[in-house]
């Protein structure tokens, strides 16, 4: 089927019209649905969004078809319930979004010039200075982010007010200063004459220099840590797996002997992951 035409604008718009329909009814009718506030939906729509980075991650197309279909259904069901108190609807939030747009991309609406992807993002930032009324880049960053999430949106925003590093070999520059400063929290000293408020506040750095040298290097670094987390757990089940067939318990082989299955592990091919069942 060719999605990409004007021609399926119809049928798209007859969905959407379905889907409000449908949750208009389960509103209505659903003990589950009538029961749900902005607050009781918050925590499953958060489990929804992580599955479909789940679905992106394993580029599974049928399953991103499915988690997108979830994550729509909460975007509407909070318009829905906005809208019975009569604060909004999701017309309100559509029409919304689309001025939004519409004001950040005077390059495509206006008559400013942006030829280049970084000219964008300098003029989307400054666009949303003036749009928010913030008086920092970073008072748009959610203060509840995941840290490694927020350290990349920290960076990517001083990066659009022009405040970044000019060359790769500079921030690599910083990160061995860094671990040099991390290192120097352990050397010549006892266990228990470590700072551990110092040390963790040079682990802290150590972490932000090496996120931003994998922005500057194009390696998106919430990505490529959970590939190495799915790496890790295929290996560590298939060493879990091999000694119990041997009749072993991992806490009686030594590391020499779990290394040999360790290493045959590396060999296997990384399953994709398994999907979440749904209720």
């Amino acid at each position: 089927m060719e999605y990409n035409t004007p021609n399926r604008r119809p049928a798209q718009l007859e969905a959407f019209s379905r889907l409000l329909d449908v949750l208009e009814r389960l509103r209505a009718e659903c003990p589950w649905d009538r029961k749900q506030t902005l607050e009781s939906l918050r925590h499953l729509t958060i489990e929804e969004t992580y599955e479909l980075s789940d679905a992106i991650i394993r580029h599974d197309l049928p399953d991103l078809q499915k988690e997108l279909g979830d994550v729509f259904l909460h975007l509407i069901f909070y318009a829905k319930i906005a809208s019975e108190t009569g604060q909004f609807d999701i017309a309100d939030v559509l029409n919304a979004q689309c001025e939004k747009l519409i004001f950040r991309h005077p390059h495509i609406y206006g008559s400013v010039q942006a030829e280049t992807e970084e000219e964008v993002k300098r003029n989307w930032e400054q666009l949303k200075l003036k749009e928010k009324g913030n008086t920092s880049v970073l008072g748009g960053v959610p203060t509840s982010l995941p840290a490694l999430v927020k350290a990349m949106r920290i960076q990517e925003k001083a990066r659009g007010a022009g405040f970044d590093w000019e060359r790769p070999e500079q921030v690599w520059e910083k990160v061995q200063e860094e671990l040099g400063e991390f290192q120097a929290e352990f050397a010549h000293a006892e266990p228990a004459a470590i700072n551990p408020e110092r040390a963790a506040a040079e682990f802290g750095d150590l972490l932000f220099s090496l996120i931003n040298f994998a922005r500057h290097a194009g390696i998106n670094p919430e990505e490529a840590l959970e590939r190495t987390n799915r790496k890790f757990i295929h290996r560590f089940q298939y060493l879990e797996t091999e000694a119990a067939r041997a009749g072993h318990q991992l806490r009686d082989l030594t590391l020499a002997q779990m290394d040999v299955y360790w290493e045959q592990a590396k060999k296997q091919a990384l399953p994709s992951a398994p999907t979440a069942p749904k209720k």
